[in-house]
């Protein structure tokens, strides 16, 4: 095998090997998005006083 070609599949294997880390780091910071229930709910909390009440529940009990 040539020195060239030595070379090129040296930095090839580096290259993935890189790649390879970099995808696993990326991945184990991700979730996967329907594994959440409401991003909303995780980004805003609120207070549960503020969703004890159904108000289409309590406007058909007025009517």
């Amino acid at each position: 095998m040539k020195r060239s070609k030595k070379i090129f599949l040296a930095f090839a294997s580096a290259f993935l090997l890189a790649m390879m880390i970099i995808g696993y780091d990326i991945s184990s910071r991700t979730t996967f998005p329907g594994s959440k229930k409401s991003i909303i709910e995780r980004l805003s909390p609120t207070d549960s006083s503020a969703t004890d009440i159904d108000t289409v529940k309590s406007k058909e009990k007025a009517q």
